[in-house]
């Protein structure tokens, strides 16, 4: 008897403790906490340790890393020249200082006890993981208030598996694309507050503003979101006033500040439309203002009135961008010149649409797609069974919107399946509910399995042929970790470039960020639209014929050559132009004015300095 009472007790202890913990993890914030600091740990152990960089492998995370270091020091908060990179002069860069403020903060403090590449490492690694909070609060939010203490563990989990299986908040992954998908998430769990409560959409309006000072991706969704918070109130009238009040006030409020505050007063009256300007600044403020006085002065007014009312203004709002910014009407992009879609755009995989992709690397398209066509399928049938129309209305639309995005260019993807988990959320919780309900039923346990596996975007790449991928992709980085240093872009390769002079470097648009990041150079290309004199000029230098290649090398001042036969843009231009200058160089027949520089044992990557030719 003495014996079994400390088993006994020991037992009721581990039971009080564990219902304790139950009860914890029933309320949000202990839930998003624990949930947020167990992946923030799986990701620094399988992610961050033993990494070959601490910079994101995407060209955007070195060239955030490069204007941040500008920043801290010195370069103005509204000076976002970037005066290495292309043509004399620069070119300014359409990003935004919210991004590069945290970020050089956290370099700063580590700076204190840390030297300064442990203090970016450090930086870069605490930034994109630190934004798992906000995207996981936003989340739970959204999925307590559809469907309750499930939902909230449900699109936790699933969050989890997107945020894990992505990139966006690896560290080292400091573009602004993580926080972007905060943002959306935020505004998302805003919209689906049963009780419209007026703070909920001023976070709403709020978090659309930063969006859209963030960068310009987010626009058409942003669009989506105000779009829904409109015909909301005109279909509900006083029922809606508080949370359309709320939302204009604060979007109308939130992008005067954020304009005043992130963009230049000498670029006050330029429209441009990759970023905050008069543009999108005008629209928005303005939206947000009529939207404001229309649920002051009409929320009485019957329903065909209120859409009267709202179609004045979205007639102001089209208007407004007629006048102001017509060609933001269409896309950015489109003023490329046709040599840069041909021969950059085109390669650029987050860039490629449905059917570009399908035709590339067609194992990858379930990834990217299924599940937020899974999820529209979802809304659709459950407005058709008239099961919480509202909120599947609101979640079909902003779902739907981000899904043609994606169609169009296959990053937006990243937003479609983030949307998705909330109507697969509701679906998971039902199905959940069934198969409890009936224990031996098997169909049901089916449904319900497939369903969640079915939710997980990573599922859809395993069926694929995610597997075999992965072992490829396994292969070649073991196949390179002895020979780290033929890659063209590695510090090693670029080595050469230290025993010269700074100066200015023409080398293939892939090469460009690395060279920033490691040396002091200037670059004629980086992959940025708007470097295309640069872009050009390179491409030129390696189409023409080679005595032609030397008037723009003098023209733009180069003073060295990089060529890396192994680069795809390099590739094409020597097939393009057989007796270009890339291809004589790819045959070995070197003109005199180049002269030929040591390089790193085995690299790729060949150094030409220029010197003109006698006249």
């Amino acid at each position: 008897m003495n014996a079994v009472q400390p088993i006994a007790n020991a037992s009721s202890v581990t039971a009080t403790r564990t219902s304790r913990l139950a009860r914890l993890l029933r309320r949000l914030w202990p839930a998003v906490i624990a949930y947020s600091v167990i992946l923030a740990a799986v990701i620094l152990v399988t992610k961050y340790f033993g990494a070959a960089d601490y910079v994101g492998p995407d060209n955007d995370d070195g060239m955030r890393l490069v204007e941040v270091r500008d920043f801290l020091a010195g370069q103005g908060w509204f000076d976002l020249m970037q005066y290495r990179l292309g043509l004399a002069g620069g070119t300014l860069m359409h990003w935004s200082r919210l991004i590069d403020l945290p970020i050089a903060s956290l370099i700063w403090f580590f700076g204190l006890f840390a030297p300064p590449e442990t203090a970016e490492a450090l930086a870069l690694a605490v930034w994109p993981v630190s934004l798992i909070f906000p995207a996981m609060l936003a989340m739970a939010v959204a999925g307590r208030r559809i469907g309750g203490i499930a939902g909230m563990h449900i699109a936790l989990g699933l969050s989890a598996s997107a945020i894990y299986t992505g990139s966006r908040f690896a560290p080292g992954a400091i573009d602004h694309h993580n926080a972007q998908l905060a943002l959306v998430a935020t505004m998302v769990a805003m919209l689906v507050d049963p009780e419209r409560r007026g703070w909920s959409y001023a976070i709403a309006g709020v978090a659309a503003a930063v969006a859209i000072a963030i960068g310009a991706e987010t626009a058409p969704l942003v669009a989506a979101v105000c779009l829904t918070v409109a015909l909301l109130w005109a279909w509900e009238g006083e029922n809606f006033a508080v949370a359309a009040r709320a939302f204009g006030l604060s979007l109308a409020i939130a992008i005067n500040i954020l304009f005043f505050a992130t963009v230049p007063p000498r670029l006050y009256s330029m429209v441009t439309c990759d970023n905050l300007s008069l543009g999108y600044y005008s629209l928005a403020a303005i939206g947000g203002g009529l939207l404001l006085f229309s649920a002051v002065f009409a929320s009485g007014l019957r329903r065909p009135l209120r859409f009267a009312a709202l179609a004045f203004v979205g007639a102001g709002v089209f208007g407004s961008a007629i006048f102001i910014a017509p060609q933001c009407l269409s896309d950015p992009l489109d003023s490329l010149d046709p040599m840069l879609v041909e021969l950059w755009l085109r390669h650029i995989s987050e860039a490629k649409s449905l059917l570009a992709l399908a035709r590339t690397d067609p194992t990858s398209v379930g990834a990217f797609y299924a599940a937020g066509l899974f999820g529209i399928g979802v809304c659709i049938l459950r407005i058709i069974q008239r099961d919480r129309v509202r909120i599947h209305l609101v979640l079909l639309f902003l779902l739907a919107t981000s899904w043609a995005i994606a169609l169009v260019q296959v990053r937006g993807s990243s937003f479609s399946n983030l949307l998705s988990i909330l109507p697969l959320t509701l679906l998971i919780v039902d199905l959940r509910r069934v198969s409890n309900r009936d224990s031996e039923n098997v169909a049901a346990a089916f449904v319900y399995v497939m369903s969640v596996l079915a939710s997980v975007p990573a599922v859809w790449a395993i069926g694929g042929g995610f597997v075999s991928l992965q072992m490829e992709n396994d292969a070649q980085k073991k196949a390179a970790e002895p020979t780290k240093a033929v890659s063209c872009t590695s510090k090693e390769a670029l080595a050469p470039l230290a025993e010269l002079p700074v100066g200015l470097v023409s080398a293939p648009s892939e090469m460009g960020v690395p060279i920033l990041r490691f040396t002091q150079n200037r670059v004629l290309s980086a992959p940025y639209h708007r470097n295309q004199g640069g872009m050009l000029t390179e491409m030129h230098i390696g189409l023409a014929k080679p005595q032609e290649a030397e008037a723009f090398l003098k023209g733009a001042g180069v003073t060295v050559l990089a060529f890396c036969p192994k680069d795809l843009q390099t590739r094409e231009l020597a097939k393009l132009k057989p007796d270009g200058l890339y291809a004589e160089l790819g045959k070995g027949n070197i003109p005199p004015y180049l002269q030929p520089l040591p390089k790193a044992p085995d690299a790729a990557v060949q150094f030409f300095r220029y010197r003109p030719a006698a006249n």
